[in-house]
Order: C-alpha cells, then sequence, then structure tokens
C-alpha cells in the first residue's frame, strides 16, 4: 500500500500558530506606519467632532428658532398696538424662512461633512489597510473599522473585540513599523 503523508491542515483565511498557541488561528497580519498612524490620529478625531460639531449646531439652531416661535406668541396676543403685530408677523415671516432654509441645506451639510470625513479616510494608507483587512475577515461595516483604528492607535498591545471572538493586536515594540494581527480563537473539540 501506498501512504502519502498529507500536508498539515491549513484553514483558507489565515494560518495556524504553533501548537503552544492553544488554537488561535491569525486571520490577517499586516504593518502599519508609526509616523503616519501618529499624525492621522489627531485628524481623524477632529475630522470625526467637526462632523458632531455641525449636527449639535444644527440641532442648536432649530431649538433656537423653536423657542423664537414659541416666544411670538404671548408678545402676539398679550398686547395691543400695530407695531407688536408687525413685530409679530415679521418674526413668523422670519422663523418660516429660517426652517425653509434648514430643510433644504441641512441635508447638503451633513454630506459636506461626511464627505469630508471619507475623503481623510481614504487619504490614509493605514486605515484602509486596516479597513480592507476587518472587511474582508469579518465583514465588519465601515464605522467600526474607523473606531477599530482609533481604538488601535490608542490603545496599543491591547486586544480589542470585533465580533465573536475575533480580536485585532497592535504590536509598538518595533519603532519603524507596528504589527497588526487580526486573530481568532478556535474553539476545541471536548
Amino acid at each position: 500500500m501506498n501512504t502519502a503523508v498529507s500536508a498539515p491542515f491549513a484553514p483558507k483565511y489565515g494560518q495556524m500558530l504553533s501548537p503552544d498557541a492553544n488554537g488561535i488561528l491569525v486571520l490577517e497580519e499586516f504593518t502599519i506606519d508609526p509616523e503616519a498612524a501618529r499624525k492621522e490620529q489627531h485628524g481623524f478625531r477632529a475630522a470625526m467632532a467637526s462632523v458632531a460639531l455641525t449636527m449639535r449646531r444644527l440641532l442648536a439652531l432649530r431649538l433656537f428658532i423653536a423657542v423664537v416661535a414659541i416666544a411670538n406668541l404671548p408678545l402676539f396676543l398679550l398686547s395691543s398696538g400695530w407695531e407688536i403685530y408687525v413685530i409679530s408677523l415679521a418674526l413668523v415671516v422670519a422663523v418660516h424662512a429660517a426652517v425653509s432654509w434648514l430643510n433644504r441645506h441641512e441635508p447638503r451639510i451633513k454630506q459636506r461633512r461626511l464627505l469630508e470625513l471619507h475623503l481623510h479616510r481614504e487619504q490614509s494608507a493605514n486605515y484602509r489597510k486596516v479597513r480592507d483587512a476587518v472587511k474582508y475577515v469579518i465583514d465588519a461595516p465601515g464605522r467600526m473599522n474607523e473606531n477599530l483604528y482609533l481604538e488601535l492607535l490608542a490603545a496599543k498591545r491591547v486586544a480589542l473585540h470585533l465580533a465573536m471572538g475575533t480580536v485585532a493586536l497592535l504590536d509598538t515594540s518595533d519603532d519603524a513599523a507596528w504589527k497588526v494581527q487580526i486573530i481568532r480563537e478556535i474553539p476545541r473539540a471536548a
């Protein structure tokens, strides 16, 4: 009989670590540039803060318009004289114009800020590496990739849970190139 020695089992994605690694599977491994990562971290956080600030400003403007509209009612009802009616009418027209302007321009403002954030992301080679690795390994949404990237840069050497049993590890021991590993623990058969 001819017995051929088969190659050890190799998973479709990733490589199996040594037996003493207790069934940990490396799904993806790549390096990122530490200098660029340090510069990008501030830019990412600033772009995300800019989007959040724009949304808060739009909400504050809507609340201000609502307060002005509500405050106009007692002014209109509790006063006499044509001057007050003219002022109330002007306030009503101003509130209507402001709400119409917001309804027309708010989607554009939101879209412009989100486009700036998207362009900032796409200019980052490090972010694209993390995004592509995570997207193809666990099919995570983009915002999770963004948060993962920022958390990796902030936490360093700390495992971050991405999905069921999958973590990303950032090794910053080498100052020339940081190594990122996306790993998953394979449950052992009983």
